[in-house]
């Protein structure tokens, strides 16, 4: 695959707390100047990325990046990052219900934030470098009965990034609507191709203009 239909799996992303206007503007010219799948940068600039520009698919996080917050409050941030302009929304689950084993209220909360991104793109980061294998198989049930686009593995804020085992285990228990993304620590052009050959759908990347140009 050359490197220009690559940049079609890209969510060209920056999430650095630091993060200044100027920074989002550059990443959003370059993701639209690459065709990226979409640029992926933090609530707070959805508002102006849209204004500047007008037709680049822009990817929010929610619930960023510990996933412990409320369900109404994922639901407020979400629902605001939606009406600024957001066309696709990267929720992160809330880890203590999964680590409780309560995989109905994980399901709800997915489900409930599918239904307030109605016709947008849903994909929730699992966070895999805190999950056994039986809970990451069991929140792929869950992301499947919730109807949400995409199972995504880490927020790259975590103690480790995406591994390609599993994206390959996700790839065995997930529904057949879900799709997959990869993100955190994807620093090559082989690592990237091996995630994509693997099943994945999309990658979540900062380096994107380092490895494709």
């Amino acid at each position: 695959m050359d490197k220009q239909n690559l940049w079609g799996y890209i969510d060209h992303t920056f999430l650095k707390p630091t993060a200044a206007w100027e920074e989002i503007r550059v990443i959003c010219a370059e993701g639209l100047e690459k065709k990226a799948a979409s640029v992926c940068i933090p609530p707070s600039f959805v508002s102006p990325a849209r204004k500047a520009f007008g037709t680049l698919n822009i990817c929010t996080v929610i619930g960023f990046p510990l996933g412990y917050h409320t369900t109404r409050v994922k639901l407020e941030e979400a629902g605001e990052a939606l009406a600024e302009g957001a066309g696709e929304v990267d929720m992160v689950v809330n880890l203590g219900d999964v680590k409780a084993g309560d995989f109905d209220a994980v399901t709800r909360e997915i489900a409930a934030l599918r239904a307030a991104a109605a016709g947008k793109i849903l994909k929730v980061i699992v966070e895999t470098c805190y999950l056994t294998e039986e809970e990451k198989i069991a929140l792929c049930g869950c992301v499947t009965r919730a109807g949400a686009d995409y199972i995504k593995t880490s927020t790259g804020f975590g103690s480790a990034g995406a591994v390609l085992e599993d994206v390959k285990l996700f790839s065995r228990h997930i529904g057949p609507g879900v799709k997959i993304k990869a993100s955190g620590g994807i620093s090559t052009l082989e690592e990237m191709e091996a995630f994509i050959n693997a099943g994945c759908g999309r990658i979540g990347t900062s380096r994107g203009m380092k490895i494709l140009g």
